[in-house]
């Protein structure tokens, strides 16, 4: 898969986890996948994600991490929303536009936030990929 574009990622049996071309990695989540889209975590890449704000294309980044860790950096204009408040607090998450959840977390637990998510209705997900650590790794913007 070449740079900046989407990535789906296919739901897998509980603890499988295939490995798949260049460093793809289809993980496994909570049940049984089933063929189509619909089962698939939208994951987008980090570069993709720099190159939307270029453009001014109107997203929300929902930062996962602890308020603390937020404090020290985050993708500009992004929201916090730590994990742990993720059930109290998910009606804060926009309806509209591009959301891209990210988090310094292991892919799975950052999953556990977009299923849930799309099971209270929401579509306009995503995740970045690999996350918050390589956004910064690439030297992309990030506020304090």
């Amino acid at each position: 898969m070449r740079r900046g574009r989407r990535r789906w990622i296919r739901r897998a049996p509980i603890g499988v986890t295939r490995w798949v071309g260049a460093g793809a990695v289809i993980v496994a989540l909570v049940g049984v996948g089933h063929a189509g889209h619909a089962n698939m975590v939208n994951a987008l890449d980090v570069d993709y994600i720099r190159a939307q704000y270029d453009k001014g294309r109107k997203l929300t980044a929902i930062d996962l991490r602890s308020a603390g860790e937020f404090r020290q950096g985050h993708l500009p204009g992004a929201r916090s929303l730590p994990m742990d408040q993720l059930t109290a607090r998910f009606q804060e998450v926009p309806r509209q536009d591009l959301v891209v959840l990210y988090c310094d977390c292991a892919r799975s637990e950052v999953e556990v936030a977009y299923w849930f998510l799309r099971r209270q209705g929401w579509r306009n997900l995503s995740v970045l990929d690999p996350g918050f650590t390589a956004w910064g790794q690439r030297g992309y913007p990030v506020e304090r």
